[in-house]
């Protein structure tokens, strides 16, 4: 059995819900707000840059993986209201102009929007990975959701 497929072809729905995903919504997002198992700070850290590079950070795969493009802007307001809503929840942040989008956005993302037209800003976890302060963080952005925001995690 290819490491690509389980027994119940999980890959393959996957991919397939992740391509319905925009579809299904009531209405298209108007920005993307990700929250990557991939990336760990000290204090919840959001990417802020207006065009994130992409960031291989995986190794052993076939080349082709390497050349993915997923050219989606980043929002710096976006990123700057995340970081206003975790801070006003007492919430340590920071920024992180460099940051490029790392497997956990781009590979799901780029099934769901192959055409890259929507912003995606990406928040890290923090690395002590509280749970209580994860699950303050989500309530510290729930408003996000009213203003037009998907937020996956």
């Amino acid at each position: 059995m290819e490491w690509t497929r389980g027994p119940l072809n999980t890959w393959d729905k996957t991919a397939a819900w992740l391509k319905g995903l925009l579809a299904d919504l009531p209405e298209q997002p108007k920005a993307i707000l990700v929250v990557s198992g991939h990336w760990e700070e000290p204090v919840f850290t959001v990417s802020s840059s207006p065009k994130p590079p992409i960031l291989f950070d995986y190794y052993g795969f076939p080349q082709e993986t390497y050349r993915l493009r997923f050219d989606a802007p980043g929002s710096p307001q976006l990123a700057g209201r995340v970081r206003a809503l975790l801070a006003a929840s007492g919430l340590a942040t920071a920024e992180d102009e460099a940051r490029g989008f790392d497997h956990g956005v781009f590979v799901p993302l780029k099934l769901a929007m192959p055409d890259a037209d929507i912003a995606v800003v990406q928040l890290s976890l923090r690395a002590d990975l509280d749970p209580e302060a994860h699950l303050a963080a989500g309530r510290a952005l729930a408003p996000l959701r009213d203003a037009g925001v998907l937020m996956v995690g």
